[in-house]
């Protein structure tokens, strides 16, 4: 899964050796706000540009032949154009075969695994640090147990992304700090932290309907 994530940020390396070099009490998440808002930019522009080259080359046929998306948060208008984080990212890596998409008020089953930027950014560049997980290792389908939750319990921007999913979509989704936890923090995640998900959607239940056991 690692080897997926692309995500560069623009940060000098030998001044950051330097500052750990000469300074102990160097400061890791030194400038964290605009590291993460880099972060999520660069990834923001490059899924715009592989939608861009799609819908030249197939027109109205490009989502068959992209796996990039990019969708405004659900709880603004969709009719009018608004900044880059107003947006949340998403990589396709396996297309469902679901009927329907949840609603802001059902209920899923998910499997999902959560990655901040890591600290030592961008001297680990392919290294994530997890935050939060269903699951452990390789994603195992045969061994992972998915979590029940209501849609309307996540972050913004979490929430957007499953509204547009059906069952069996696996999907990577990038989340600006403005749809996920803003300036308030908890010892996994900092504040202003871009949030990075492996989701992969197990089951949909309408609200209303209760949910089902699993397995």
């Amino acid at each position: 899964m690692n080897r997926k994530l692309s995500a560069i940020l623009l940060c000098p390396l030998l001044l950051l050796a330097s500052c750990k070099d000469s300074d102990r009490s160097y400061d890791v998440r030194h400038d964290w706000q605009a590291r993460n808002a880099q972060w999520f930019a660069e990834v923001y522009d490059a899924a715009q540009a592989s939608i861009a080259q799609a819908k030249a080359q197939y027109g109205g046929e490009w989502e068959k032949h992209c796996d990039w998306r990019v969708y405004r948060t659900l709880l603004k208008s969709q009719d009018v154009q608004g900044p880059a984080t107003d947006y949340i990212v998403c990589k396709i890596n396996e297309r469902g075969n679901g009927d329907w998409s949840p609603a802001y008020t059902d209920s899923v089953r998910l499997y999902y695994r959560g990655w901040i930027m890591d600290e030592n950014y961008p001297e680990s560049k392919t290294n994530m640090t997890v935050f939060s997980q269903t699951y452990y290792g390789d994603f195992d389908k045969t061994t992972a147990a998915p979590i029940a939750m209501p849609v309307l319990s996540t972050v913004e921007g979490f929430m957007t992304a499953v509204q547009y999913m059906v069952k069996g979509d696996d999907w990577l989704v990038y989340i600006p700090q403005q749809l996920a936890y803003k300036d308030l923090a908890s010892d996994a995640i900092p504040a202003y932290s871009t949030l990075l998900y492996h989701l992969r959607i197990e089951l949909v239940h309408k609200s209303g309907t209760g949910m089902s056991e699993w397995r």
